[in-house]
């Protein structure tokens, strides 16, 4: 993407890197601050997403942007392209290149399932070699003669091997002049490990008959026969599980892109001379005409030159009724053309596509959504440096006063090792964990840890209406007939008549007359009037020739009937005109040149939408409708469902109608220019950017994919009430976070000056840490008693 300045100057560039190496915010930070300082470049690095969104003025090469951040000690790529239409694209200048990656193309991040699994192996293999180590030094009775020689063997590759991860990243902060948790749980497992093996080898923690007792009492200790080998071990575990949780949450941090562009057709039948021609999508060009035959996509955005058709256009612009189009319409790539044939000339192709430009939005909006930092890291930028500084403070005093360089280390290396994060490591995976999987119970997916602390703050909450509030499909509601017909046989030839139809509102009448009179007669002599509706002869024999052709059955638009000289009677029209004035369909019926009845098709409401609005209220949220169907619709759904300003709401518009994707995204901002933080409950691809850019995306798991994948939860139940209950389980998962989490940094707290007085023994400085991570676990356990509200 490429712009120019106000005041006429050459155009800037913008580029997304792909960062990897990243293991904390501080990382984030420091990798912007080096960017930041190159004349010419503004950068912003976005932790959760391991992007960095640059913007650079001409002169400035993409390859210095790589270098610099390799210079900081990770490396950095520029983004590929997804599609052969989007790498067809010539590189002009090696600016251009870099911003062919911002317009559209979903990364590349094919290498992420393979650090995702060198973690889950790490993870799988450490567990099975600590338990033991962690039994044997907790339980004497397993404590045999020379176990703690077995505990160094399973002990030093957990350390060694499986915190590689962690001893990598020490030594790059270290480089660089920074610390991080990494730092700590590097230098801590390495020293325990460390003394672990003087003490083995040259004190007298080797000999054979060595055991560990628990011992409470508080002595001064040389630490010769002390080995911390399970702490070691058991810290590099419990690290390396949260470490594997984070990442696979971000997994799947590119599938929005992916599902978006996946949803196209991924071939096209060309008319080319005449002959029909299939073709891969991407080769399509401006100007070609190709064919859509029913139950097809549209392969892109263009205008029909021959046919007719309904099109659902539900999965990209909302609309619950599919549109009727004709020759001269625009249609939108990736709609379905539900009924008739249509010839189409292509207007707009690959990254100029209505659909590529949503690709783009959903891009943009995860791209500046701010990175939730994680209270650990915000915390261990003072507490790391702190526990360094005195770590040496320890060594150097007890050095100072005589007590030998046996103590001072000893004394040092438990202010590290109490220090060190093991019920840390533990407070937000095991939490998140919890919370998680009694989400799952629940029909609730939480994506991650970064997305809880907008549930505290949330305060207002915008529905999509079709396949969120409503059930997403037209359906029968309501039949009049006319004065002194029965209401019964107007349904049943109507239903007739239109189960031979593929329309989506006829089938609604079909299924809803099956449902109400049984079986359906068969009809004879089907016709459809493009447009207007059908026709057919309906009765016992409809074969039969010498049937009259004023028995023949019309269903349709009421002026279908006129042109059948069947005009509506009165309460006729009264029933169109209440239809139409709640934004619902009227189908008109007639036969033996009288207008019969009138049926209603409209999207029902969900049985449960009313109770869900009712329970964000009681949550503190104000519910707004947000839709792409018209105004009455839209008001007509509001008020069944009790959305209303009322008297106190400090927004001025409450029910938000006929908007297309791109404002959807534009009403999430405004509220949130307003001083709001926003939630959004959406289904479809029209959602898929708005739920990014909102401050809490929830999407409902009967909705499509790419809506899934750009929302922070999931709803995999279609019910609204689950919504409610994902921001209630969100927000008690978040307070458990911050409980774990300050109740591990005040036992670090409280235990480092008895560990820098040297009246630690290497048992107490376990049981401790085993506490800590059991109360971390119990506290974190107590999700599982969440129930979902009645």
């Amino acid at each position: 993407m490429t712009g120019t300045d106000i005041a006429g100057g050459p155009a800037t560039t913008v580029v997304d890197l792909q960062i990897e190496g990243m293991t904390c915010a501080s990382c984030a930070n420091r990798i912007e601050r080096k960017l930041n300082k190159l004349d010419g470049v503004t950068a912003e690095v976005n932790y959760a997403t391991e992007k960095a969104r640059v913007e650079y003025a001409p002169g400035v090469e993409s390859q210095l942007l790589l270098d610099t951040v390799q210079q900081a000690g990770y490396s950095a790529r520029l983004p590929q392209p997804r599609t052969p239409a989007a790498t067809s694209t010539p590189p002009a200048a090696d600016g251009a290149a870099a911003a062919t990656g911002h317009a559209g193309n979903a990364t590349d991040d094919s290498a992420a399932p393979d650090r995702v699994e060198s973690l889950r192996h790490r993870v799988i293999v450490s567990a099975l070699l600590s338990i033991p180590v962690i039994a044997m030094a907790m339980i004497p009775a397993l404590q045999f003669t020379n176990w703690q020689w077995l505990s160094l063997t399973l002990a030093a590759p957990v350390v060694v091997w499986g915190g590689w991860p962690f001893h990598r990243a020490a030594a790059i902060n270290i480089r660089h002049g920074s610390f991080t948790m990494d730092t700590l749980v590097s230098i801590g497992t390495s020293a325990a490990l460390l003394w672990s093996l003087y003490a083995l080898f040259f004190g007298h923690a080797g000999m054979p008959g060595m055991t560990h007792g628990f011992e409470f009492s508080l002595s001064p200790s040389d630490g010769a026969g002390d080995i911390y080998l399970e702490a070691a071990a058991g810290v590099t575990t419990f690290v390396l599980l949260g470490r594997y949780i984070e990442a696979r949450s971000k997994r799947t941090a590119g599938a929005a892109l992916r599902s978006l562009l996946e949803l196209g057709a991924k071939d096209v039948a060309v008319l080319r001379d005449g002959v029909e021609t299939r073709i891969p999508v991407e080769n399509l060009q401006v100007g070609d005409e190709f064919i859509v035959r029913p139950g097809e996509k549209i392969a892109t955005d263009g205008r029909i030159v021959d046919g007719a058709s309904a099109v659902d256009t539900a999965m990209v612009t909302g609309e619950s009724v599919p549109a009727e189009v004709s020759t001269g319409d625009a249609v939108v790539g990736g709609t379905v053309n539900t009924s008739g044939r249509l010839i189409v000339r292509a207007t707009r192709v690959g990254s100029d596509t209505q659909l590529a430009q949503m690709a783009r939005m959903v891009e943009d909006a995860q791209s500046g959504k701010a990175a939730a930092q994680r209270l650990a890291d915000r915390i261990s930028g003072v507490f790391v440096p702190a526990v360094l500084v005195l770590a040496a403070a320890t060594f150097a005093f007890w050095l100072l006063t005589g007590s030998g360089t046996s103590m001072a280390f000893t004394a040092a290396v438990a202010v590290l090792i109490i220090a060190c994060p093991c019920a840390l490591g533990l407070a937000t995976p095991m939490a998140l964990m919890v919370g998680t999987g009694r989400g799952a119970q629940l029909g609730i997916l939480i994506k991650g840890p970064e997305v809880l602390e907008s549930t505290r703050r949330v305060d207002t909450i915008v529905l999509d209406k079709t396949g969120t509030v409503t059930t997403g499909t037209p359906a029968l509601v309501s039949v009049t007939a006319a004065d002194g017909e029965d209401e019964t046989q107007v349904l049943r030839h109507a239903g007739a008549v239109e189960d031979a139809s593929e329309h989506p509102i006829a089938r609604a009448i079909a299924a809803g007359a099956r449902e109400r009179v049984g079986d359906l007669p068969a009809v004879a002599g089907f016709r459809n009037t493009e447009g207007l509706g059908v026709s057919g002869r309906v009765g016992a024999d409809p074969t039969d020739d010498t049937r009259d052709d004023d028995e023949v059955v019309v269903v349709g638009r009421p002026a279908l009937l006129a042109e059948q000289e069947m005009p509506l009677p009165a309460e006729l029209e009264r029933a169109v005109d209440e239809a139409s004035g709640r934004g619902h369909t009227a189908v008109a019926v007639g036969w033996g040149g009288r207008a019969r009845g009138v049926l209603v098709v409209a999207d029902q409401i969900k049985d449960s939408s009313a109770e869900a609005v009712g329970r964000f209220r009681g949550l503190g949220l104000t519910p707004i409708l947000l839709t792409g169907d018209n105004a009455r619709v839209a008001a007509s759904v509001a008020q069944q469902v009790g959305i209303d300003p009322g008297p106190d709401t400090a927004i001025s518009e409450t029910v938000i109608a006929e908007v297309l994707p791109a404002e959807k995204v534009d009403v999430i901002r405004r509220l949130q220019a307003q001083g709001r933080v926003v939630a959004m409950v959406g289904d479809g691809v029209n959602d898929a950017a708005a739920l990014a850019t909102a401050d809490l995306g929830l999407a409902i798991g009967t909705g499509t994919d790419a809506a899934i994948e750009a929302s922070d939860l999931t709803l995999v139940r279609g019910d609204l009430r689950a919504a409610a209950d994902a921001i209630r389980l969100s927000r008690s998962t978040l307070r458990t976070i911050k409980g774990n989490l300050f109740w591990a940094f005040a036992y670090n707290v409280a235990a480092l000056p008895l560990a820098a007085a040297g009246l630690l023994n290497p048992m107490i400085a376990g049981a401790a840490m085993a506490f800590s991570s059991v109360f971390v676990v119990a506290n974190s356990l107590r999700l599982r008693r969440f129930r979902a509200a009645e």
